[in-house]
């Protein structure tokens, strides 16, 4: 590793990626390519260009991989219903697989001889990065600082940074480490390593509004669905990316998906972060419903399953997979009748149905309802619980049996 001439750097412009330019021209020296993946972090690209060939790159190739994102990623993921441990929309973890794509695609078109990456050896998005990378560049060395360089802590990284003059807008106060994109933003670190710290949620919050300063008047949506993809917000139809970005505006504005969780690493660790994903939630919470209403109870309950194996595969890095890829299209099989409309009422925190339509409904009135019907017979239900409680009725007698031989 000591003989590279060139290295592309998956970088962000943050304290790690900063810091790192400088790291590695002193440690190979070698010339360093910036590549910045956006993923609709829209203002942190400002300034990036010239911050990155001032701290010593050759240049910097900002990708704008957005659209890509939210249909190729998101969209996808949503239809699965995967969520991790019940809480987190998985927002880092499928981006990082799309970033390291590109950057794998920029490194062969460069002639580099190495990729570098940020990521802490304490973090899942190392092995995120590096199985990308491995995905489509299997003989690709890969450096990651954070797991070979003297310095020990964030508090030191500052201190190198100050040293080498790379530019910071953080101090040792304000130092969370932060991940943001279209889908979410995430804070992790200083007085939140602490799980018996209630989140300093006025101070940290940058999508959303708290939930005392959400207004105290309910916002009522209308979200129309095609094949379970989200396609138009109050009738008005959108890109993909308009509407997410619509959807973040008015589910931070009523202080929606904001979580404080305690997760469990791939690493083993636990961790624990504050994730703020409002327009995203609308949308897992949206597509659910609808779900219930057009999917028949097998298939519902069989997805529940499939959804647990998919958030576990998106958080572990393991997008490029066969077994991911095989049940994205069993999801996708899924979704053909997942069209129609959903309205919900948004009130502090809260998502609340507020009712939803579908000409693939699989709800029926005529044979649900409490009152007089003319298609439901209730005294096929007899026969009905016979042959189903059948089981337990041979079970009974075989008990009693027992209970006389042993008296």
């Amino acid at each position: 590793m000591k003989n590279l001439n060139k290295v592309v750097l998956a970088y962000s412009g943050g304290l790690d990626t900063s810091v790192i330019i400088p790291w590695l021209k002193d440690t190979y020296g070698c010339e360093v390519i910036a590549v910045v993946g956006n993923v609709g972090q829209k203002d942190e690209l400002e300034g990036l260009e010239e911050k990155a060939i001032k701290t010593g790159a050759s240049k910097i190739f900002i990708e704008d991989l957005t659209e890509e994102f939210v249909n190729d990623y998101i969209f996808p993921t949503i239809q699965a219903n995967a969520m991790y441990e019940g809480k987190y929309l998985l927002g880092t973890s499928f981006a990082r697989p799309l970033i390291a794509k590109r950057i794998v695609e920029i490194a062969k078109a460069e002639g580099a001889d190495a990729i570098c990456h940020g990521c802490t050896g304490k973090g899942n998005d190392q092995v995120r990065f590096e199985l990308g990378i491995k995905a489509f560049a299997p003989d690709m060395p890969i450096i990651a600082p954070w797991r070979i360089w003297d310095i020990k802590s964030r508090e030191e990284e500052i201190a190198y940074a100050i040293e080498k003059e790379v530019p910071i807008k953080i101090n040792y106060e304000t130092n969370y480490s932060k991940d943001k994109n279209i889908w979410h933003l995430s804070h992790e670190g200083l007085d939140l390593e602490d799980p018996a710290n209630e989140p300093k949620y006025a101070d940290i919050l940058e999508l959303s509004t708290t939930l005392e300063n959400a207004p105290d008047k309910a916002t009522y949506i209308t979200l129309t669905f095609e094949k379970g993809n989200a396609v138009a917000l109050n009738g008005d139809k959108m890109s993909s990316v308009q509407l997410l970005e619509e959807l973040n505006r008015i589910g931070g504005e009523n202080a929606i998906g904001i979580i404080d969780m305690v997760e469990n690493r791939l690493v083993g660790m636990k961790s624990r972060g504050v994730y703020e994903t409002p327009g995203g939630t609308i949308l897992y919470e949206a597509h659910k419903a609808l779900e219930e209403l057009c999917l028949d109870k097998d298939t519902c309950h069989y997805k529940q399953q499939v959804a647990l194996k998919f958030a576990e595969l998106v958080y572990d890095g393991l997008w490029f997979t066969p077994l991911r890829e095989a049940l994205s299209e069993f999801v996708k099989k899924t979704q053909e009748t997942v069209t129609g409309e959903v309205k919900l009422k948004l009130y502090k925190g809260n998502i609340v149905n507020a009712g939803m339509t579908s000409a693939y409904s699989l709800y029926s009135e005529e044979y649900a309802t409490f009152g007089e019907d003319a298609v439901y017979d209730q005294k096929d239900s007899a026969g009905f619980i016979n042959l189903f409680g059948l089981p337990l009725v041979v079970r009974a007698k075989m008990q009693e049996v027992i209970k006389k031989e042993e008296k």
